[in-house]
């Protein structure tokens, strides 16, 4: 892709969107480094459908960018299931005051991940492969915060996600515009791991002329998680809370 042309879009796109202040030169150019190593990558790894310019800006950098605004400063943050890694390389891009540990039980996508922290240098970017129901033994209640995006309906990852995040802290379930069905199915499940609904964030992010609809549904950790949880995943499949 040609440079100039990707971060002048991605410029126009961030500012769009209400989001400018997230981008300085330093962060739009190894955003397009990004953009480079994931396309490079994603010809003999299968990482991401998404591989155009405008779908990677709106779809992978403004989707991942458009939850800083729920993330306090300083925070310790877990992305469940990162994939390729969003939305925690872009948020360890453009938030160099998080510290973000990628996690994901799929050893190709933590290798890309841990590639694209290296050659980006990348300091307040971790990666792990792991389970998030093993990984949760010696990380149980440790984050300020614990997001996923698109990895599984909300009733089944509150229970893979809540216990992680610390009494006080917040679980950012990124979902697309059709999140109310969901949150309805894991209210009772959700309460029961120790959470409250805390806001629901909605929005439309656009990128020329193409647009997604999006929702942020954050919720509180207000008491501790029972031990029991997280059961096994296949429990968690088969009988979500």
């Amino acid at each position: 892709m040609e440079r100039q042309k990707f971060i002048n879009l991605l410029y126009k796109t961030f500012e769009e969107n209400g989001m400018k202040n997230l981008l300085d030169d330093k962060s739009a150019e190894i955003l397009c480094e990004f953009a480079d190593l994931l396309v490079e990558t994603n010809k003999h790894t299968n990482l991401t459908a998404i591989t155009d310019e405008k779908g990677i800006i709106l779809k992978h950098f403004a989707d991942s960018a458009a939850i800083s605004r729920h993330i306090p400063q300083g925070a310790s943050v877990l992305d469940v299931g990162c994939g390729a890694g969003f939305p925690s390389v872009p948020l360890a891009i453009i938030r160099k005051d998080l510290a973000i540990t990628s996690l994901d039980s799929t050893g190709k996508k933590i290798d890309f991940v841990l590639s694209a922290k290296e050659k980006l240098g990348l300091e307040n970017l971790n990666a792990v492969c792991a389970r998030a129901e093993d990984f949760v033994d010696l990380n149980r209640e440790s984050f300020d915060v614990c997001t996923s995006r698109a990895v599984a309906r909300l009733n089944v990852l509150a229970e893979l996600c809540v216990p992680f995040v610390r009494v006080g802290g917040l679980f950012v379930a990124m979902k697309s515009d059709k999140g109310a069905e969901e949150a309805a199915e894991a209210e009772e499940g959700i309460k029961k791991l120790g959470a409250a609904s805390a806001e629901i964030s909605a929005y439309r992010l656009t990128c020329e002329d193409m647009a997604i609809e999006r929702e942020a549904r954050i919720y509180k950790k207000t008491a501790l998680t029972p031990k029991q949880y997280p059961r096994k995943y296949s429990q968690i499949l088969k009988k979500p809370l």
